[in-house]
Order: structure tokens, then sequence, then C-alpha cells
């Protein structure tokens, strides 16, 4: 049994996973000032109320893109569990049977879901993962990472609206009934989540013409279900996808220790 961490840049999600499928999957906020006791009071919550004990733990992975957390959550994974977590990074990428592109540049959360993808398909795969950003990530059938896209996420979007003009509130992401916007959240809504399908159809239709075709796309990430008219771009709808890659990370570096 494995407690796997992904923490992004908005949230930290912590998933346990039951041999074969995902039992449970928490969310809280990745605040970079929050003290490893509170992660720890907090995890320890979530596991006494789905009857856990913590002894059932036999790995941990932890995967961040928020460096100031990074040693914050490790702190906590390693005391709370008496071992240390696998951490995903550069050090660990050539054990896995992908080639990173620029790995030192590279987000673990990419390299996640790239693995992920491939371990699942087996063919050249664009992942699209609506997060804090917006990021297009091909992985190609022998497990080359071919390019990565990165826009700014829906609600990212929408905050820096709210954050950055006078009289703009910020609003709920959901699909207008109509791209005339007749109030002000409408409007935003109209500007922001109708253009951001327009944004994924169009990048994801150049990426596979640029790949002759050869190229399925997957969505992930908290928001891939909040544009529903967009899933006749998507072979697949994986939230959890990011957390599969972390895990797949975690077992291949235990494998490999043995």
């Amino acid at each position: 049994m494995q407690i796997i961490v992904d923490i992004g840049n908005t949230d930290a999600v912590f998933g346990f996973y039951n041999q074969t499928f995902w039992q449970h999957i928490w969310r809280t906020p990745a605040r970079r000032d929050e003290p490893a006791e509170s992660y720890e009071r907090r995890l320890r919550l979530w596991l006494l109320e789905a009857d856990i004990p913590l002894s059932a733990i036999k790995t941990t992975v932890l995967s961040s893109v928020v460096p100031d957390l990074t040693p914050t959550m490790r702190a906590m994974l390693a005391e709370l569990f008496g071992f240390e977590p696998v951490v995903v990074g550069p050090g660990i990428y050539p054990l896995l049977p992908i080639e990173i592109l620029r790995p030192h540049e590279i987000g673990a959360d990419l390299v996640a879901n790239a693995l992920a993808a491939y371990t699942r398909y087996k063919r050249t795969c664009v992942v699209v993962d609506f997060g804090t950003a917006l990021t297009f990530t091909t992985v190609s059938g022998v497990g080359k990472m071919l390019g990565i896209a990165i826009a700014p996420g829906l609600k990212t979007a929408i905050r820096s609206l709210f954050a950055n003009t006078a009289q703009l509130p910020e609003v709920p992401i959901e699909v207008p009934s109509s791209a005339l916007g007749t109030s002000t959240t409408h409007a935003i809504q109209a500007g922001v989540v109708l253009g951001y399908e327009g944004l994924v159809r169009s990048l994801v239709g150049r990426i596979q013409t640029e790949l002759n075709g050869d190229c399925i796309a997957v969505a992930t990430g908290g928001l891939s279900g909040r544009i529903p008219s967009l899933h006749d771009v998507f072979t697949d709808v994986v939230p959890s996808l990011t957390l599969d890659g972390v895990r797949l990370i975690g077992e291949l570096v235990t494998d490999s220790q043995k």
C-alpha cells in the first residue's frame, strides 16, 4: 500500500493506492508557509477516517513543482512513516523507460504524465493537463518526449482578470449558454471558458497535424471535466493520470533497489 503525493502550485494531492486501485484521493491547498506539522495532522486525520493504520503504508512517493514545499513534505513523510520517500527528480530519471526532454528543466508532473501515458497507451499521445497551468505533453509510442506547450490554466486566467482589473469579479468556471455575454459574469465565462475550448482544440489539432495524425489526446487534471464540449477531442479523460505516473516512478525506483 502506498501514499503518493503530488504538489502543484495550487493544491497538494495525496493518494492512497491499495495495490490495484486508488482507494482514496485527498486534496488540500499547497501553502508554502504552512509547517510540516500541519500537513502531518491532516494526513493522519485522513488515514484515521479511512481506517488505514500507518503500518500499512510500505512506500511513499513525492512529486513537487514547488521547491519551497519539497523539503517540508519530504521531512513530514519520513517522520510520519519512518522511512524516506522516493522523490521524483532528475537523479532517478535514468531508471525510467522514457526519454526525458531537458531533465533538469522539466516539471516532475510533466514527467509523470508522460510516463503514465506511455505505460497506459503505448502509442504517441498528447496529455492535456488542466491545472494551475494548462500543459500539453507529447510522448511517442516508443517513450520519447517530443515536446511541451504551456499556457495559463483556467483558474489562473480568471484570477488574473480579477486581480488586475478594478471592476471585474472572480467568477465560477462554467460553460455559458452563449458566446454573447449579457452580464459581467457571463462575459468572462464566454471569453475564458469558451476561449479555452478553442485554444485546446486548436493546439491539439496542430500537434496532431505535425505528427501526421498519429497521435491521440488524453485529458487529466482537476479541471479536466469542466468543459464537457471538449470531450470529443479526447480519447480518454483520466483525472488521476498524474498520480498514476508518480506511482509508477516510485515502483520503478523501488524495484531497481531490490
